[in-house]
């Protein structure tokens, strides 16, 4: 598969400090891409691809929102290029919103009782600890964790 072509304008300052865990967040991301999906039902191919978009995205988000490491114009660039998801971290900034592992837990379309994800509901409202498998991110948890997060 061919690499995405980037824009020819060169990256900002602090992106060498980046680069190399993009670059290796990228090359999984092809790895899962390339994967074999035969005998996986056809949300199962996509579970390693929504598991690295929510992590290079929150890589992103972490580094200009929590820890201030990185300028505004490379967290800019960063958007740009695709290297993490606007509308994702558009909804980690609102409040209610900081664990949502992707979109689809809050599109209540894609479920069969039009509910949301685990991930959206508050803990202090979950009683029980059980594991519990979401059908669209894969992971198995206990309730009272997110549904992709690596923390």
């Amino acid at each position: 598969m061919p690499k995405v072509k980037r824009s020819r304008k060169p990256p900002p300052d602090g992106w060498e400090l980046i680069e190399p865990t993009l670059d290796e967040l990228d090359q999984k991301m092809r790895e899962a891409e390339t994967d074999p999906h035969e005998g996986k039902r056809k949300v199962e191919a996509l579970w390693p691809i929504f598991r690295l978009h929510h992590q290079r995205s929150r890589y992103i988000y972490d580094l200009f929102y929590k820890r201030k490491a990185i300028s505004r114009e490379l967290y800019d660039y960063c958007i740009k290029e695709g290297y993490a998801d606007k509308n994702l971290i558009a909804k980690w900034k609102k409040q209610g919103y900081e664990n949502l592992c992707c979109l689809r837990c809050i599109q209540t379309r894609d479920t069969n009782f039009g509910t949301n994800c685990i991930c959206r509901v508050p803990k202090s409202k979950l009683e029980v600890v059980r594991l519990t498998k979401f059908y669209q991110t894969s992971l198995v948890k206990p309730a009272l964790y997110q549904c992709v997060s690596y923390r």
